[in-house]
C-alpha cells in the first residue's frame, strides 16, 4: 500500500480536478487528507490501485510523491493507538502521516508513513 502526496493548488476546484482524475480511470479511494496552510498545498490520497493511480495523476499533470505505508490492526478501543505511538516514539520513529483505514469486528486499521519502516516494524513487534 502506498501514500500519494499530491500537489495542487490552493484553488477551488482542486479536489475535484484530483478526484475526477481518479475516478476516470476506476480508482477507489481508501483514505484522503489535505494539507491547505502548507507553503505547498497538497492532498494525502491512498487508493486501490497504486499503478492505476500513477498513471492517473501522471496523465492529468499533477506532481505527486509515492510513500510506502505501514499497516497496523488495533483493537478498536481507548488507547491503543497511544501504545503503538509511544513504542515508535520510544524507537525515535518520527510519524509523517496517518490514517485510520476502516474499523471491522471489533478493529481498527491504521496506516503510518514513517521516517523508518524497518525501526517501526522491530519497535511494533
Amino acid at each position: 500500500m502506498h501514500e500519494f502526496k499530491v500537489y495542487v493548488s490552493n484553488q477551488p476546484g482542486e479536489l475535484a480536478r484530483v478526484t475526477e482524475a481518479l475516478a476516470g480511470s476506476a480508482v477507489n479511494i481508501r483514505a484522503i487528507s489535505s494539507e491547505a496552510g502548507a507553503s505547498e498545498p497538497f492532498l494525502r490520497i491512498v487508493t486501490n490501485d497504486v499503478a492505476t493511480t500513477k498513471k492517473a495523476l501522471r496523465v492529468a499533470g499533477f506532481t505527486y510523491e509515492k510513500n510506502g505505508i505501514l499497516s497496523v490492526q488495533l483493537l478498536d478501543r481507548p488507547g491503543e493507538l497511544a501504545k503503538v505511538a509511544k513504542r515508535l516514539a520510544r524507537a525515535q520513529v518520527n510519524v509523517e502521516s496517518i490514517y485510520i483505514l476502516g474499523s471491522k469486528g471489533g478493529k481498527k486499521e491504521i496506516a503510518m508513513v514513517v521516517d523508518d519502516e524497518k525501526k517501526a516494524l522491530k519497535a511494533l513487534k
